[in-house]
């Protein structure tokens, strides 16, 4: 099977780029949409990412993949083999990259109970479905606003809860769906509901690069790896591995990145100035702006962090006005950044106060990630 074309060979598409990287160090983040014309690399990109991304250990023989670090999230299977046997064997495998196609059924997604083979043999027959296949792993939906919104529901819900439950009949059996979900669309072919929009941390917009030396170097590589798939990726080894190590190495300092009250604050006043609904926006901010500290080898995150998780989680959420783009301009970000930072110097000097006045500390205390 030849090589993927190299993640590292993507010309542009830096915000799409860091995105998926960001997803890769800490799932949790709650996935990516990418929207753009046909032709931007968008499921090439995805792919590449998922080639380089470095190996896990899985329970030997497990069906999904379970982690045998991590006996809590382990699937019924694994449960009561590890009831039987007292220790589950370990090996290790690649990243998986499952592709969901558009008339995938609720079945296909989340798998099938054998409700005939309990009634006569009292025996619990489970078939797997996309969610078991893509588990630590990632889920990849082309076009997925054509997807049904029961199965994009059901997508999200298990993205967010991490387990993926199946019951029929009084018989029930889970498994951990813990995946990176990417799914792209042309906006052309119609919109996601806003439900379902907001329910994906990050969106980007991409569209063809305009720069003329920029379009002839993504011509010149794409030839040079169809004709040679294994030399090509030769030649980006260097840069391949040096990117897996950095993801590998930011994913063990994600646990150790600290942020302060001052950044939650800060965080709260800027998406509360471009009135964002709910706290769902705060929540991926935060958990973008420490994954990206993560990846750039600090362990504490900045302004600069907060920024990056503002311009990935903000624009698909920002209410839109008649005859506006809901583009989310850097320029008006850092003014309303600027802004949000007075604001919250204020807020976090009178939560001070009213903290001392009820006798408790005051400390600026960096706090852990739960």
């Amino acid at each position: 099977m030849p090589r993927v074309y190299p993640f590292s060979a993507v010309v542009g598409q830096e915000r799409m780029k860091r995105s998926l990287i960001l997803n890769a160090i800490d799932p949790q983040i709650g996935g990516v949409l990418i929207r753009g014309e046909r032709g931007t690399a968008k499921s090439t990109t995805a792919r590449g990412l998922a080639a380089l991304l470095p190996e896990i250990e899985v329970v030997d023989g497990c069906r999904f993949g379970c982690d045998p670090n991590q006996p809590a999230f382990i699937c019924t299977e694994c449960q009561e083999r590890l009831q039987q046997e007292g220790t589950l064997p370990v090996t290790r495998r690649r990243i998986s990259f499952v592709d969901l196609p558009v008339s995938a059924t609720e079945d296909r997604v989340v798998g099938a109970l054998d409700i005939e083979q309990a009634i006569k043999k009292g025996e619990r027959h489970f078939e797997p479905g996309v969610l078991a296949a893509a588990n630590r792993g990632m889920l990849y939906v082309d076009e997925i606003n054509l997807l049904d919104d029961h199965v994009v529901d059901l997508l999200l819900d298990s993205a967010a809860m991490g387990v993926n439950v199946v019951e029929r009949e009084g018989i029930s059996f889970q498994h951990p769906a813990r995946f990176i979900l990417v799914g792209t669309m042309n906006p052309e072919e119609g919109d996601l509901r806003p439900q379902l929009l907001d329910r994906f941390a990050h969106a980007v917009d991409i569209e063809g690069i305009p720069d003329a030396r920029a379009r002839v170097e993504i011509v010149r590589r794409r030839l040079a790896y169809d004709q040679d798939p294994e030399g090509f990726y030769d030649q980006w080894r260097e840069e391949e591995e040096e990117l897996s190590l950095e993801i590998e190495q930011a994913r063990l300092r994600l646990p150790m990145v600290r942020y302060a009250d001052r950044d939650l604050y800060l965080i709260a006043n800027l998406t509360a100035s471009f009135e964002v609904d709910g706290h769902r926006a705060d929540i991926v901010i935060l958990k973008t702006a420490l994954a990206n500290a993560a990846f750039e080898g600090r362990l504490e995150i900045t302004e600069r962090d907060i920024l990056i998780g503002a311009e990935l989680a903000l624009p698909h959420r920002m209410k839109r006005q008649p005859f506006q783009d809901g583009v989310l301009h850097p320029r008006q970000l850092k003014e309303r950044l600027e802004q949000a930072k007075a604001q919250a110097a204020e807020d976090f000097q009178d939560a001070q106060e009213g903290e001392g006045e009820g006798g408790e500390s005051a400390s600026v205390k960096k706090k852990p990630m739960i």
